[in-house]
């Protein structure tokens, strides 16, 4: 029972991971994007319509990628070089990305013969869970390491990357560097526009991933409206439960992921809690980490100093 929970956790909390990891990308140049929930409805539109047209799932990825990315376009364009509000243009673009999700979406149920939207056997095949001769048949360790789905170990790998990418090279440290003091790191010579919108673009790429593993995999390859469901909200307050560490993000993912998942392992007899309980118990858990987080700040885990403040270069 409790492998079978640990393994349900991972996939719950695979699109968390994307998100929080686009999230932290952001929030390392000092952006504050509440568009999250916005850029994975993107994705998640873009991914499965491609995949629901050409049957291929590695075009379904990178529309996924791309669609995330056009919504983090948007928000660079208004943040980084309009000066706009970070805080009003991330909530706004959340409210375009499902909007322009669910209206594209309805613009094709309208147009299915079946009166539905469903992703081809092919593509659905390769988005089953892999099963690796020889490992995955290892009692315990096989069946927790080698039984997942290609969007997992993807986002396995991204996160080692990024964290490497984030903490080990000389771009990543900059762009720490332009998170905690732009001013200070531009008069360094840093290119701050630059990686600034590298970064949020990035970010927002891989948001659009998560947005397509729930799109393909949560709502089982049927399309279905407001399928991201407040993922991205919750990623938001994973990024400072993971401590604004992409690979610390893979523990939170799979605590958070532990939480969507608690109703179907908790036995009826021990608690007898109606399912609506735990359908909100992930973000009343989010809601405790932003509470807890704002009353115990430490310098060593603080949100990046300049995070939701544009950086204005002839104010420096």
């Amino acid at each position: 029972m409790i492998i079978k929970f640990l393994v349900a956790a991972v996939l719950a909390g695979a699109p968390l991971l994307f998100g929080t990891m686009g999230e932290i990308l952001n929030e390392r140049v000092g952006h504050l994007n509440l568009g999250v929930e916005g850029m994975m409805s993107l994705g998640a539109c873009g991914g499965f319509m491609i995949g629901y047209w050409t049957d291929n799932l590695f075009l379904a990825i990178i529309a996924a990628f791309l669609a995330g990315m056009m919504g983090a376009l948007i928000y660079a364009v208004l943040t980084v070089f309009l000066m706009a509000d970070q805080n009003v243009t991330g909530l706004t673009l959340t409210i375009f990305g499902i909007g322009l999700s669910n209206f594209i979406g309805e613009y094709m149920l309208d147009r299915s013969p079946q009166g539905t939207l469903k992703l081809p056997e092919h593509i659905s095949a390769q988005l089953s869970n892999i099963h690796v001769k020889g490992l995955s048949d290892i009692p315990v360790v096989g069946e927790l390491l080698f039984t997942y789905n290609i969007f997992v170990y993807l986002g396995v790998v991204l996160a080692v990357i990024l964290g490497y990418y984030l903490f080990k090279t000389k771009v990543g440290l900059n762009v720490c560097a332009i998170g905690e003091n732009p001013a200070a790191a531009d008069a360094a010579g840093i290119p701050i526009t630059q990686l600034k919108l590298f970064n949020i673009l990035l970010g927002g790429g891989i948001c659009g991933i998560g947005g397509a593993y729930s799109a393909m995999i949560i709502c089982g390859g049927v399309w279905i409206s407001n399928c991201v469901n407040g993922l991205g909200w919750i990623a938001v307050a994973l990024v400072i439960f993971a401590n604004w560490s992409p690979r610390k993000a893979i523990f939170g993912s799979l605590v958070f992921g532990g939480f969507s998942v608690l109703k179907y392992y908790i036995p009826k007899s021990l608690f007898q809690l109606p399912n609506a309980f735990y359908d909100a118990l992930p973000f009343l858990v989010t809601a405790l980490v932003l509470v807890m987080t704002s009353i115990r700040q430490s310098k060593d885990k603080a949100q990046p100093a300049s995070c939701g403040v544009n950086y204005f270069r002839e104010e420096r």
